[in-house]
């Protein structure tokens, strides 16, 4: 839960001192800092920056009270590193025409589709930090959370000595709402040319009924402040004619797509696939982008030696891609006994999948879920085990597992954050876990500040909204 009345900072680790921050060690303060690193009042502020986003404030604590978590979580700047090294690594096979031609093999026809240019917004390459280094877990390419995470970073406060000369991200947190603009205008520009911006949808199935539709929200504005026309809508709301997707009486240029039928291939989604067909807008990310990166079959193939080196890539990029992805491989009848005896070490999930639906830890397994994992589409991926942070949440203090998400375009990272919960997978529902901000050690962009005064409004030092 979010608490307003910040305390006075405890940082209690007896880790190694560590050279580059003057103090306790990374990895120890996940362990020993229960500072409230979180200014509620400057969150609230973030929501307010115009009159269209002033109500979602409330509305959020409201229904999603445990979206935001009070307490960061630290990654040192060689783990982040290494993540980088994965992404790029991962980007170099990606684009190669002989990958590209296995992954898309019997795909859907909305897949098979190259309407040119849009690479997809919001690419999420997620990890776990494990004692052997970060490993990717998966990849999205419809990954929410960017604004409202850039929104938890601006209001973080550095609120003891250790976290002091930390940054937040490779982008300055001023600069990430015009990232977050440049990354959409490119998208149009890389498919229209110097053709005018003149109105984005925000597409999702009833989206005021979605978890994150306060973030829809945010891009409506932030589009808005840039100039261009933008608005949420059911798919079932758009209509085609004369080769132009129409909301209502205006034109749609491009649809940022927000949909988990990623093939569109529900009824309700027919319009949208057959813009996207007749290249009619702008979509992204697209069907084609979540079959090159998102279909969790492709960690099979990047985590696979043989494969990579037919591919005629560098043994560093070999290397990189299998230290840092959990061995993948894709549940078949003919490997079921050798799955089920080593299932202990394991992670199941479907190849399609999103949001850990329908995902099993193997020593979890009953017999009647794992005769559905064999009946189903699924690959079976080594156990990484996530990172741990031990917050104080009012009580005793006690550990919350973590992921480290990658926000992604083009390759390069753009923005980084965490997710804090219990149980099997991520989800929102922990008391003290959400979204949370990662603190790192060597400042790639501006510091926090300590500030002393417990009464003050303490802010990072560009936390001003583009």
């Amino acid at each position: 839960m979010i608490d307003s009345k910040n305390q006075s900072p405890v940082c209690e680790s007896q880790g190694a001192s560590d050279p580059q921050t003057g103090g306790l060690g990374v990895a120890s303060l996940n362990s020993g800092c229960f500072c409230i690193s979180l200014d509620a009042d400057a969150l609230k502020r973030e929501f307010e920056t115009d009159s269209g986003t002033r109500s979602l404030y409330p509305l959020v604590m409201e229904k999603s009270p445990h979206m935001f978590a009070a307490t960061p979580v630290f990654v040192s700047r060689d783990k982040l590193d290494s993540m980088a090294a994965v992404i790029r690594a991962a980007q170099v096979v990606i684009t190669l025409p002989a990958y590209r031609e296995i992954v898309l093999e019997g795909a859907p026809q909305a897949a098979l589709f190259d309407a040119g240019g849009a690479r997809g917004v919001f690419l999420s390459y997620d990890f776990h930090v494990t004692a052997a280094g970060p490993k990717l877990i998966e990849i999205n390419t419809n990954a929410g959370g960017a604004l409202l995470n850039a929104a938890l970073a601006r209001a973080q406060r550095a609120c003891c000595p250790e976290i002091a000369g930390m940054t937040t991200g490779p982008v300055a947190l001023a600069a990430l709402n015009q990232t977050c603009i440049a990354m959409f205008v490119e998208e149009w520009r890389l498919a229209r040319g110097g053709r005018d911006l003149r109105r984005i949808a925000i597409i999702d199935d009833n989206p005021e009924t979605q978890y994150l539709y306060p973030e829809f929200v945010l891009f409506q504005q932030l589009f808005r402040r840039h100039g261009v026309e933008a608005v949420i809508a059911d798919p079932a709301a758009m209509r085609l004619h004369n080769n132009v997707l129409w909301h209502g009486d205006e034109p749609v240029d491009l649809v940022y797509n927000r949909l988990t039928d990623f093939m569109l291939e529900e009824a309700a989604h027919a319009v949208l696939l057959k813009a996207y067909l007749n290249n009619a807008v702008v979509l992204t990310p697209n069907p084609r982008v979540h079959a090159l990166y998102a279909n969790k079959r492709n960690l099979a193939i990047l985590s696979d030696p043989e494969r990579l080196r037919s591919f005629d890539v560098s043994e560093d990029i070999v290397h990189t891609l299998l230290s840092g992805i959990p061995k993948t491989e894709i549940v078949e009848a003919s490997k079921a006994g050798r799955l089920w005896s080593e299932r202990r070490k394991l992670f199941f999930k479907p190849a399609a999948g999103f949001g850990s639906k329908a995902a099993y830890r193997g020593d979890k397994l009953t017999r009647r879920v794992w005769e559905q994992i064999l009946a189903g589409d699924y690959v079976a991926q080594t156990l990484a085990p996530p990172g741990e942070r031990l917050i104080a949440d009012h009580q005793a203090p006690h550990a919350l597992k973590f992921d480290v998400r990658n926000y992604v375009y083009g390759g390069a990272v753009q923005f980084i954050t965490a997710r804090l919960y219990q149980g099997q997978t991520t989800n929102f529902r922990t008391p003290g876990g959400g979204f949370a901000p990662v603190f790192t050690d060597i400042a790639a962009g501006p510091k926090l500040i300590a500030v002393h005064d417990e009464a003050s409004a303490i802010r990072t030092s560009n936390a001003q909204p583009s």
